[in-house]
């Protein structure tokens, strides 16, 4: 009956057209949750994919602390894993940079052998190559970001030395001569990358290993991190298990973390999860105000068939009977709507990520790292809207069954 009252034709037509709009807010409200919860996904897929261009699938981390003891061993056991293709050693800190009249503070990154071969390095180097390896003279190769570039005004042969200074460590300091407490070293800069991210692109200094630890002032084997990549026909969460193993094997599990991706970069990840969601709330809150517009629908529907309540009531149905046909037309209006919603931001999503029919604007494209907005549609993201239409639903549902008792 309910299903009845929905479809057919009303004596008044303000009532067929205001159950149309019913509908019709419900499932724009919903197709907007799934499409706005798409793009999200694209954004942060497209960030995991530029940061993956220097972050290693999985990594080795200390629990605490800037470095750990025992790296370079570690680092030979973990690359012997047959779910393994690289491991290599990688030792970071902060220091300070000066070409000739330029300085800046940097973020030395040191790297061992065979990460610039795992991490791509030569795909985003954009003036010069990616040679991080001893040169003659005793200097050490170097591949600056961009900020580093513009900041010391290097490039790859034209200066191409620069030279890094670092508090020492260990000793004491001599106030008599404070240039003493500064360890230097000479690089040349061979190479200039990209991957259109601030946080690499500002101010980062890739070095070899040696360097970095000669210029830090760390002894051999220790290291801030062992970047790992899987073998090929392993996923990075497969190489992540077997890492886990072997640690748990040297008993090492409690100073160490293995870390994938996402948690590399936990503020990054975490701060478009709550754009997210936060946005996911704002258009849910819209949802249940076009549901509520349902109520007005329904209650003309209660007056519209009041007659036919008459009848029913003679032919012996109870109150509770009556109550449940306009509950159950409010139930059905609702997922109708959201069901239209869901399919048709399902179809705009695929589309766009087919098509591209909606471009980034900006005056310049070649300084977008893509030309169209982009977008991830997930099944667990289409689940939580059908969910909460589901919740709203059920709410529309229980108002509506009153109106016939009012």
């Amino acid at each position: 009956m309910a299903l009845r009252y929905l479809f057919s034709r009303k004596s008044h037509g303000a009532v067929n057209v205001i159950s149309a709009v019913s509908v019709a807010s419900v499932a724009v409200a919903t197709a907007a949750m799934v499409i706005v919860l798409s793009v999200f996904n694209g954004f942060a897929q497209l960030s995991e994919r530029q940061l993956g261009k220097l972050d290693p699938p999985v990594a080795v981390a200390p629990a605490a602390g800037k470095v750990f003891a025992g790296g370079d061993s570690l680092c030979a056991r973990l690359a012997s894993l047959p779910e393994v293709a690289t491991a290599a050693g990688v030792l970071s800190d902060q220091a300070f940079a000066v070409a000739r009249e330029c300085q800046m503070p940097v973020v030395i990154k040191g790297v061992g052998e065979g990460y610039a071969d795992a991490s791509h390095l030569a795909d985003i180097i954009i003036d010069g190559s990616p040679a991080l390896a001893p040169l003659p003279g005793g200097w050490y190769g170097a591949v600056l970001s961009p900020g580093a570039a513009i900041g010391l005004n290097t490039r790859p042969k034209s200066p191409w030395t620069i030279t890094i200074y670092e508090p020492r460590r260990l000793g004491r300091y001599n106030p008599a001569n404070p240039a003493a407490s500064f360890r230097t070293d000479t690089v040349a800069c061979m190479g200039v990358y990209s991957v259109e991210q601030q946080e690499y692109d500002r101010d980062m200094v890739l070095l070899p290993l040696e360097a970095a630890r000669s210029l830090l002032d760390y002894s051999s084997g220790e290291l801030s991190q062992i970047a790992i990549w899987p073998a090929a026909g392993c996923s990075a969460e497969e190489a992540a298990a077997a890492v886990r193993r072997a640690l748990d094997a040297t008993s090492a599990t409690a100073s160490l973390r293995v870390l994938d991706r996402m948690q590399q970069q936990p503020d990054l990840f975490r701060m478009i999860a709550v754009e997210k969601w936060i946005t996911f709330a704002m258009l849910a809150f819209i949802l249940v105000i076009a549901s509520f517009n349902i109520i007005s629908t329904l209650s003309m529907m209660v007056l519209e068939k009041e007659p036919n309540m008459a009848v029913l009531r003679a032919m012996g149905a109870t109150p509770r009977f009556i109550s449940a046909i306009f509950g159950n037309q409010g139930w059905l209006i609702t997922l109708c709507g959201g069901g239209v919603g869901i399919v048709a931001g399902a179809l705009l999503v695929s589309g766009q990520s087919a098509f591209g029919w909606i471009k980034l604007q900006t005056s310049d494209p070649t300084l977008l790292m893509v030309d169209a907005y982009p977008v991830v549609l997930r099944a667990t993201d289409l689940l939580t809207v059908a969910a909460f239409l589901v919740g709203a639903s059920l709410l529309i549902a229980v108002i509506a069954s009153r109106l016939p008792q009012k």
